[in-house]
């Protein structure tokens, strides 16, 4: 299993790299008033509005640093009306894959009820620390999603 990792308050978390579309450099966000604390705004992707939610944000409460590494990870999400739509997932020191096997994952061992894209763990035997994987399709709420996508959709309208 390759994972994309990157960072989030100085802890380690990885995505499932097959569920990365594309890794972009941070780039200007159209603002979205009224929007969650997490979302960071807009993106033209491809033409495309595409919403991007700040990690950080969405998972401390703090945003993501602007550092020479933080980057948009933009994956496939599945909006309100069933198809994949790009999503933009800002995250500081995105700088490389790491291998790991299925069979290494652990469980977490705490069920965090307000963070459910939080996945399993895997001890990494670079630096003794651990991974955590974050679980896409867990990371918004329909109601958050539904609105992320219908503002999107209204950008691409106007």
């Amino acid at each position: 299993m390759l994972l994309l990792l990157f960072q989030i308050a100085g802890d380690c978390f990885g995505l499932d790299a097959d569920r990365v579309i594309e890794v972009v450099p941070l780039v200007g966000l159209r603002a979205l008033p009224r929007a969650p604390a997490h979302v960071a705004g807009l993106m033209n992707y491809r033409g495309i509005a595409t919403p991007v939610v700040d990690l950080a944000a969405l998972l401390t409460g703090h945003g993501a640093r602007n550092h020479m590494s933080t980057r948009i990870i933009v994956v496939p999400f599945k909006g309100p009306d069933g198809t994949d739509r790009p999503l933009g997932l800002m995250a500081e020191r995105v700088t490389e894959t790491r291998s790991f096997k299925q069979g290494d994952l652990l469980p977490a061992g705490v069920d965090v009820k307000d963070a459910p894209c939080l996945g399993e763990v895997v001890m990494d035997p670079r630096g003794g620390g651990m991974v955590q994987r974050v679980r896409v399709d867990a990371l918004l709420p329909a109601e958050v999603r539904e609105t992320l996508f219908k503002l999107a959709g209204n950008a691409e309208n106007a």
